[in-house]
């Protein structure tokens, strides 16, 4: 799950949504550890036991939201963004700026799945449907709720 540490109310209900379901599934969610659309998809993984694993741009496992279980300190700044596009299976966008931007053309040349719900704008929306570059024949996949998003990459990995 990738978006911004600063959200509005909207986009933390549709994250906090895509992390109940993502444990509702048995997945773990992956994130950048840390506020704003990252702790609500962990909260919503926690409402279903889920696990949540957040890898963070300072040294410090204490930066981690209270939501995490596993807090993996890196020091790495905006470079920590390839490490969690990397470590997810998939990614499910949610509206971004320049860091979210970052972490899906990162999965995209990873041969990762992208999905981006549409309604939360962004580069989200901006990269709905689209290539992102000629590598892959696939685009970035739509989705209009947390529960579609949740689907289409459960269906881009066979996972069903």
């Amino acid at each position: 799950m990738i978006g911004g540490s600063d959200s509005n109310k909207s986009f933390l209900e549709m994250a906090e949504a895509v992390g109940e379901e993502i444990a509702k599934r048995g997945a773990a969610v992956v994130c950048g550890g840390l506020g704003g659309v990252m702790e609500a998809v962990c909260r919503g993984a926690k409402k279903h036991g889920g696990i949540t694993i957040g890898i963070l741009p300072t040294d410090f496992k204490e930066h981690a939201n209270s939501y995490v279980d596993i807090a993996i300190p890196t020091g790495m700044g905006y470079a920590r963004n390839f490490l969690v596009a990397k470590t997810g299976d998939a990614v499910i966008a949610i509206a971004g700026s320049a860091g979210t931007l970052s972490e899906m053309a990162i999965a995209w040349f990873s041969d990762r799945p992208v999905i981006a719900l549409v309604s939360s704008g962004g580069w989200a929306k901006r990269l709905a449907g689209t290539k992102i570059d000629e590598r892959r024949q696939d685009v970035v996949i739509a989705a209009e709720t947390p529960q579609d998003a949740v689907e289409k990459a459960f269906k881009a990995l066979d996972w069903e």
